[in-house]
């Protein structure tokens, strides 16, 4: 069974189970408009390093292929289900034409433009001005709390969503465990000490 298939219940929309991957042909043919699941855009470099970009889910669209469509571009990314998504698809064609048209359309895809702009500006800075440290402990802070303690990832994932290697990753990992800050398992990080994590945060 193909992990993406039309619905029976829309035509022109799909489902897509985790695992599917965009290829850039069918992503600059249509916009597709989320209404379930989750979808990672990442950059994957010649070395088979990656970086996530975005994400988008209920309500959203890929703001790069609105740019490809808008822009006639090959699609500069890969798109990613991680939680089984549906989506309505809507042409290239229809998507100029309600852009030229329609005012709230319009306005929906350039405030889609002006938020996922900024998110990409923040990795920038990020990539370019900020500790590798202070970044993951940003990461799992942003994942972990007192009450929740407990998050299952692995290094190479965490290295993808930050653009680095996972050889990094673990160094890292292992100074904060040292540190009495995190305790590593297979395939999991426990958070120990939020105020230690938090200092380490604030390091640039």
């Amino acid at each position: 069974m193909n992990s993406c298939a039309t619905s029976p219940l829309r035509q022109a929309s799909r489902v897509c189970r985790p695992g599917f991957k965009s290829s850039p042909k069918e992503t600059s043919a249509a916009s597709w408009l989320s209404l379930s699941g989750s979808v990672r855009v990442f950059k994957l470099a010649e070395t088979g390093r990656e970086i996530t970009l975005y994400r988008f889910g209920y309500g959203e669209g890929c703001i790069l292929t609105a740019n490809c469509i808008l822009g006639n571009h090959q699609f500069p990314a890969i798109a990613a289900v991680e939680r089984e998504a549906e989506a309505i698809a809507i042409s290239a064609t229809a998507f100029r034409l309600w852009v030229n048209r329609y005012q709230a359309w319009r306005d929906y895809v350039f405030d889609l433009l002006s938020r996922r702009l900024a998110t990409v500006m923040a990795i920038v800075e990020e990539v370019a001005f900020r500790r590798m440290d202070a970044r993951i402990a940003d990461f799992l802070l942003q994942r972990l709390t007192s009450q929740a303690p407990l998050l299952h990832i692995t290094h190479q994932q965490i290295a993808a969503e930050l653009g680095t290697s996972r050889e990094v990753v673990s160094r890292i990992l292992e100074d904060f465990s040292v540190a009495g800050l995190i305790e590593t398992g297979r395939g999991s990080i426990r958070l120990l000490d939020p105020q230690g994590l938090q200092r380490r945060r604030r390091v640039w």
